[in-house]
């Protein structure tokens, strides 16, 4: 096998795990170890199991045994480490030591390295309250005078992070994909939702075929959402959802449900200038033209005579199901007719024209 220099990063197979080490596959008479603390999450548990691959970096050779750890930074991190870093874009780990001019001062292994305030955190900036005493992970984006001018980003970190993310769930994510998600605020043209993490935009509307008079009524901050992906533009990191689209659409079948001459009792959902609309039923409103209205003229403001919520007995003139249209003029209402037939019934002679001398005589 070759000899590797300091830093080298390799993926090989975990063939055992015993108490503080864990061995490596290195298909060479040569053993290759790893501390089992690289491979443990923040509460301790450990991460790895036999069989998996793992990537790891050369940190040495001791009496035949070759040495590796999962992260370049600790003790372990000499000056060769961190120039390998550097020229092959690993990832170090480091502590902030503390707040100097213009950033902070970042120590990796027994090297002193700079990272200015604009690399320090991604997207969501903390004070230096937060950053003093952690370790955190860096990319070394300059390295000079043989290690003792090294300047790292943490910023590229959550970049690279990011973009890994973004790029897994584009993968994942495609149009017409039923998704699941929370909304995270919500505006008068729509709600923010977080999928997975990312934040996608539900439009106002495509909440409902209704029309969204406030949306605040309809959706909340924390609300659960179900929702099919409309549009997606990652390099742009812009998609879109619809919960519309979940829904059964009322106008597919609506010729079968209304015909020309139909009378329908329903409510005023919108006053125009020219017109009225009015709802026939969940997500359906047709329109009574202006020229439809009684006592009324083109230049009559029509929204100090009718008042969205108030009641309006109409007619269907003609249904427009292509377009989505439904043309309506006024009418009496289906209980006026009703009444009216009641009333005639009542007052008709078998069918003949009401006679008051022959109602007087079968007293």
């Amino acid at each position: 096998m070759n000899r590797m220099e300091i830093g080298t990063e390799i993926e090989t197979t975990i063939v055992a795990i015993n108490g503080d080490c864990v061995f490596l596959d290195m298909n060479a008479k040569s053993e290759g170890i790893a501390d089992t603390a690289d491979f443990l999450d923040k509460d301790g548990n450990l991460t790895v199991k036999e069989g998996d691959k793992v990537k790891v970096f050369f940190t040495g050779e001791d009496h035949g045994e070759m040495h590796f750890s999962a992260k370049i930074g600790g003790d372990k991190a000499d000056k060769s480490m961190i120039e390998n870093a550097w020229k092959n874009g690993i990832p170090v780990e480091g502590k902030v030591e503390s707040e100097i001019k213009g950033g902070y001062e970042i120590k990796i292994g027994e090297s002193r390295a700079f990272c200015p305030y604009s690399q320090m955190g991604f997207k969501a900036r903390e004070t230096a309250e937060y950053y003093v005493g952690r370790v955190l992970t860096f990319m070394v984006t300059e390295y000079k005078n043989e290690g003792r001018n090294i300047l790292v980003s943490n910023r590229a970190i959550g970049e690279m992070e990011y973009n890994k993310s973004l790029q897994d769930l584009a993968e994942k994510i495609k149009v017409g994909d039923v998704v699941e998600g929370v909304v995270e605020s919500v505006q008068n043209f729509g709600a923010f939702v977080s999928i997975e993490g990312f934040r996608t935009l539900l439009p106002v509307s495509e909440i409902q075929f209704d029309r969204v008079e406030n949306i605040f009524d309809i959706i909340s901050e924390g609300q659960k959402v179900r929702a099919q992906v409309l549009k997606t533009d990652w390099k742009n990191e812009r998609v879109s959802i619809s919960m519309k689209a979940l829904i059964a659409d009322p106008w597919a079948d609506i010729e079968n449900r209304y015909a020309e001459g139909q009378k329908i009792d329903g409510k005023i959902s919108r006053v125009a200038d020219f017109g009225v609309f009015v709802n026939l039923e969940s997500g359906i409103d047709g329109l009574v033209h202006i020229s439809e209205l009684e006592d009324v003229s083109k230049n009559t403001n029509l929204k100090k005579i009718y008042k969205a919520g108030d009641p309006m007995s109409v007619v269907i003139k003609g249904v427009d199901a292509k377009n989505k249209r439904i043309s309506l003029r006024t009418a009496s209402s289906v209980e006026q007719d009703k009444n009216a037939e009641k009333y005639m019934s009542s007052q008709s002679d078998d069918g003949d024209t009401y006679n008051p001398f022959a109602a007087l005589l079968k007293k």
